[in-house]
């Protein structure tokens, strides 16, 4: 489609979205737009010149219908996903607040997925929103939807989301841990759950344990690092055992006790292992580093 033809396209499809329209062609329209944006990143920000985001935003209600919600949300994802001005955009519309509002109880799971995935586009490369997310009580919010009884894909979008707020920002970590976070995080480690949900929380454990001791003292304390350990013993796909030992290496930084953990649980012989088998070339050095921890 030409740049015109495009613009045309997003404008006519933003027009849709005015209140007082029908609702079967706002939620047509929002999943337009997010077809739009997923075919051509350049469509991303023709919403945002169109006003698009801020229309998105208002179908964001509560008292709207859900798959009405789920439409909206999943087009203002796109939108943020790879793009700092939407992601700033969605903010200073009221965004953050209208997709936290998406994930309380009793709101169906296929929303609080989409929701919670949004959020994590929204702060994965602004620290404003990430503070935004924090100010607003996000941390409780997601860590809620870790407890027993969701289904693994909205435990995992609130995992990723919760690794973006301590992404370089150690008031979002501090946040998740005095929320109590950690805990379900660790739990999330378990036997049985899906190996996305593993990896995501390993790499939120990562994140976690990368500026703070505090936060090291608490994984230890939950035993995060049996668990991750564990990972590593049962044979979980490259991207999950990347993720733990990424995890270990932060949180034996610098950290007698959790060196210790380590070696009590067979660490040692399993990042050994990790090193000795067909493992990438990333995740041998990674072992390397981990097992370097181990000794400082």
């Amino acid at each position: 489609m030409a740049q015109g033809g495009a613009r045309r396209r997003v404008a006519a499809l933003v027009g849709l979205l005015a209140p007082g329209g029908s609702a079967a062609a706002q939620q047509e329209a929002a999943h337009a737009l997010a077809r739009l944006c997923t075919r051509n990143s350049g469509n991303k920000d023709y919403v945002r010149e169109c006003g698009g985001i801020a229309a998105l935003v208002r179908l964001l209600a509560p008292s709207g219908s859900a798959a009405m919600c789920e439409q909206a949300a999943a087009a203002l994802a796109y939108l943020c996903k790879d793009n700092v001005k939407n992601q700033d955009s969605v903010r200073e519309c009221g965004g953050v607040r209208a997709l936290l509002g998406l994930l309380a109880p009793g709101i169906p799971a296929a929303v609080q997925e989409t929701a919670a995935r949004a959020l994590a586009y929204l702060c994965n490369d602004s620290g404003q929103n990430r503070d935004s997310v924090r100010e607003c009580g996000g941390a409780a919010v997601l860590i809620a939807l870790l407890a027993p009884g969701h289904p693994a894909a909205v435990q995992q979008n609130a995992v990723v989301a919760l690794g973006t707020l301590c992404k370089a920002n150690t008031q979002g970590g501090d946040s998740i841990r005095q929320c109590g976070g950690i805990a379900p995080l660790v739990d999330l480690l378990a036997p049985g759950r899906s190996a996305g949900v593993q990896g995501s929380a390993a790499a939120a454990l990562a994140g976690l344990s990368s500026h703070s001791t505090q936060n090291r003292d608490c994984i230890g304390e939950c035993a995060g690092v049996y668990a991750l350990v564990g990972l590593l013993a049962r044979g979980v796909p490259p991207a999950v055992t990347g993720s733990a030992v990424g995890a270990l290496i932060n949180l034996c930084h610098r950290h007698t006790k959790n060196q210790l953990h380590v070696e009590e649980c067979g660490g040692r012989a399993a990042l050994i292992r990790l090193q000795a088998r067909g493992s990438s070339r990333g995740l041998k050095d990674m072992a390397a580093d981990a097992l370097d921890n181990l000794r400082s």
